[in-house]
C-alpha cells in the first residue's frame, strides 16, 4: 500500500486528524518563538549548511581522523557496511559479555537496522528507554516521529497501552500517574540492565568522542550504569572540530521542539572506568546518497523533526502513513533514493509549498528534491498515468486558443452536471475536496477587458 491508502485510514478519525495536525503546529509555533531570540538565526543555518556540506565531501578524512583519536582513547571503533552486519556487531560484543539485558536510548539507526527485533530473536531483552520510543514499543508500533515517536497516540491510548502490560489504574489517564508509572517500570530495566545503547547525535573527528542530545536523561542512566555502552551512528554523524558542536546545539533543539537546547548534552570521550565503549560506524545506503548529483545533501540531516512539524501533509496523514523508518519530506527523499520503485508515491505526498526547506536548520532543499523525484519516476516508468495526463496537459499549455476554450466550456458545463457525475468512486481527487466556484470570465478575459478600458481613457 502507498502513502495515500494508509493516509486514508489515518484521516478516517477526523478528531485525531485535527489533533495530531494541532499538536504539530504547536511545536512548529515553539520553533518559530525560540528562532526570534537569536538575532544571527540565519548565519547559523548558513554556518551549518557550510560545516556538513564541507565534512560530507571530506566524508572518508574525518571518519579515518575519528576512528584514530577514538582508538587512542580506549574506544572500540566498528564498521558497518549495512544493518544485518550492524545487527551482528552488537549481538557479538553481547555475546563476549554474556549479556542479555539491554536498555537502549533513541536511536532511528537501529530502528533503521531492524535491531530489536534481530536481537530479541536470538534471545535478548532490549527495552526502549525514552519514554515515547517505550510506549510504541508495547503497543508494538513503530515511532511515527523521529522526535516525538508517540505523538499520534493520544494519552487515553497510552493509558490503555499501560493498563495491558504495566497494570497501571484501568481509565487512569492523567498525566502524572502514567508518567510515575512509566518511570517505576523503567528504573528497574536501569539498574538490571548489563549493556546500555545509544544513538550518536554527533561525533568530532578532532577529539573522537560522541555527543548525545536527550531530554529525559535515559542515555545518561543507560551509559553509566552498565559496564558496556554500544553507540549506533550513521556515518553521516561526523563533524570535524569541537568547536562546531556549539552551532548544531543551537539550532538542534530550537528545531526540534523550540528548546534553547536539550536538557541533557552528554558528552562521551573514553570508556566509563572499568568498562568498554563501543561505537558502530554504518554505512547502510549511505555511500550511495553521497554519490548522488541532486540528493547528496540529504546527509546534512540533523535529525530534527522540524520539516514534519511544518509539513501540512505529515501533519494531517500521520507519520505511519509513510511506511518508512523516517517519515515525512526528508523521510520520503531518504526512501526515494534507497527505492524509487517501492516508494514512488512519497515524492507526491508533498504540497511543493517549501515550508520543509524554510525551516530546515542545515538547509536542505527538500522541496526540490521531491519534485526532482517526481521527474525521476515519470523517467522510469513507474507513473504512466500521469505520464498521460501530464502529457495532456503539456499539449493543451502549448495550444493557448485551446486551452481558453476548454477553460470557457468547463465554467459552463461543470457547475450543471448532476453531483453524482463528479464525485464517485471514479474520481478520486473528489473524495476529499469540492470543486470551487467557478468565476464568470477567466483571468485572460478580465486582463483584455481591463486593458480596452485602459486604452480608451
Amino acid at each position: 500500500m502507498g502513502h495515500p491508502k494508509i493516509a486514508n485510514q489515518f484521516t478516517k478519525d477526523a478528531d485525531r486528524t485535527h489533533w495530531h495536525d494541532g499538536a504539530l503546529w504547536f511545536i512548529r509555533e515553539k520553533r518559530d518563538k525560540a528562532i526570534k531570540s537569536v538575532p544571527e538565526w540565519e548565519t547559523l543555518r548558513q554556518h551549518s549548511e557550510q560545516i556538513k556540506s564541507h565534512t560530507m565531501a571530506n566524508l572518508d578524512t574525518y571518519l579515518t581522523e575519528f576512528e584514530e583519536n577514538a582508538t587512542a582513547k580506549g574506544i572500540h571503533v566498528h564498521w558497518a557496511k549495512d544493518g544485518d552486519e550492524h545487527n551482528r556487531i552488537v549481538l557479538s560484543i553481547l555475546n563476549k559479555h554474556s549479556a542479555t539485558r539491554v536498555v537502549k536510548s533513541k536511536s532511528m539507526l537501529t530502528e533503521e537496522c531492524g535491531m530489536n527485533h534481530f536481537l530479541e530473536d536470538n534471545g535478548i531483552n532490549i527495552v526502549d528507554t525514552d519514554l515515547g520510543e517505550r510506549i510504541v514499543q508495547l503497543r508494538n508500533e513503530t515511532p511515527s516521529h523521529i522526535v516525538l515517536p508517540a505523538i499520534h497516540l493520544k494519552k487515553e491510548d497510552v493509558s490503555e497501552t499501560f493498563n495491558q502490560h504495566l497494570g497501571t489504574e484501568k481509565g487512569n489517564s492523567d498525566p502524572l500517574y502514567l508518567t510515575r508509572a512509566a518511570r517505576s517500570h523503567l528504573r528497574e530495566k536501569f539498574l538490571n540492565a548489563e549493556v546500555g545503547m545509544t544513538g550518536v547525535n554527533f561525533a568530532i573527528a578532532e577529539t573522537g568522542g560522541i555527543v548525545v542530545c536527550t531530554n529525559e536523561g535515559n542515555a545518561d542512566l543507560g551509559t553509566s550504569l552498565p559496564k558496556v555502552h554500544i553507540a549506533s551512528m550513521g556515518i553521516e554523524k561526523i563533524i570535524p572540530r569541537l568547536e562546531h558542536l556549539s552551532v548544531f546545539t543551537r539550532v538542534l533543539a530550537r528545531s526540534a521542539t523550540g528548546q534553547p537546547i536539550t536538557v541533557y548534552t552528554t558528552h562521551y570521550h573514553e570508556p566509563i572506568q572499568g568498562g568498554e565503549l563501543h561505537v558502530i560506524l554504518v554505512d547502510n545506503g549511505r555511500s550511495n546518497i553521497l554519490n548522488s548529483e541532486n540528493y547528496h545533501d540529504a546527509l546534512n540531516c540533523i535529525r530534527c523533526g522540524s520539516c514534519m512539524n511544518t509539513c501540512p501533509v505529515f501533519r494531517r496523514s500521520g507519520g505511519h502513513s509513510y511506511g518508512y523508518i523516517i517519515p515525512g519530506p526528508i523521510g520520503s527523499t531518504l526512501a526515494s533514493i534507497k527505492d524509487l520503485s517501492a516508494n514512488r508515491t512519497l515524492p507526491y505526498a508533498c504540497s511543493l509549498c517549501g515550508s520543509c526547506t524554510a525551516v530546515c536548520p542545515v538547509k536542505i532543499d527538500l522541496e526540490h528534491h521531491l519534485y526532482n523525484h517526481r521527474r525521476d519516476i515519470i523517467e522510469a516508468g513507474f507513473a504512466k498515468k500521469l505520464r498521460r495526463s501530464s502529457a495532456l496537459a503539456t499539449f493543451m499549455f502549448k495550444h493557448p486558443l485551446l486551452l481558453a476554450l476548454g477553460g470557457k466550456k468547463a465554467r459552463f458545463l461543470i457547475p450543471k452536471l448532476p453531483r453524482f457525475m463528479i464525485y464517485n468512486r471514479l474520481n478520486s481527487w473528489g473524495k476529499t475536496r469540492e470543486i470551487p466556484t467557478f468565476p464568470k470570465h477567466s483571468f485572460k478575459e478580465m486582463y483584455k477587458k481591463r486593458e480596452k478600458a485602459r486604452a480608451k481613457r
